[in-house]
């Protein structure tokens, strides 16, 4: 079984450029509406995957606001360095850099319509 995540963003192209020009995301699908929008996007993140759309309006049940969403990374050292490079591409950080209690080194964006993006060495362990 796997989780995949599903955004919806009232301006779902620019939001897609943001994830993959500042944060390190990799588009592997686009599909439009025939209005233009971004009807379904699916950006890879190492082994995972985030779902992007545009809102439809009205009652479509999945506009539902904002979201958190955790990257993980496998070091310390892979946090300093994308955090370098999410600013240097102009990423609005919320937390800065800190080493958490829990073991893990971190930092936090906010991505142009107000979903937070932290991004640590945090991994949960995961039972059967």
């Amino acid at each position: 079984m796997s989780i995949y995540v599903t955004l919806r963003y009232d301006d779902a192209r620019t939001a897609i450029a943001y994830l993959t020009g500042t944060l390190g995301f990799v588009e592997q699908h686009l599909s439009t509406a025939d209005d233009g929008t971004v009807a379904h996007a699916e950006l890879s993140f190492g082994d995972g995957v985030v779902m992007v759309g545009t809102r439809r309006g009205g009652s479509d049940p999945f506009d539902t606001g904002r979201a958190v969403v955790y990257l993980a990374l496998d070091s310390a050292e892979a946090v300093d360095a994308h955090h370098d490079r999410a600013v240097a591409a102009g990423a609005v950080v919320v937390q800065e850099l800190v080493d958490q209690p829990y073991g893990s080194r971190e930092y936090a964006v906010r991505d142009p319509e107000g979903n937070v993006w932290p991004v640590g060495s945090y991994r949960p362990e995961v039972k059967p």
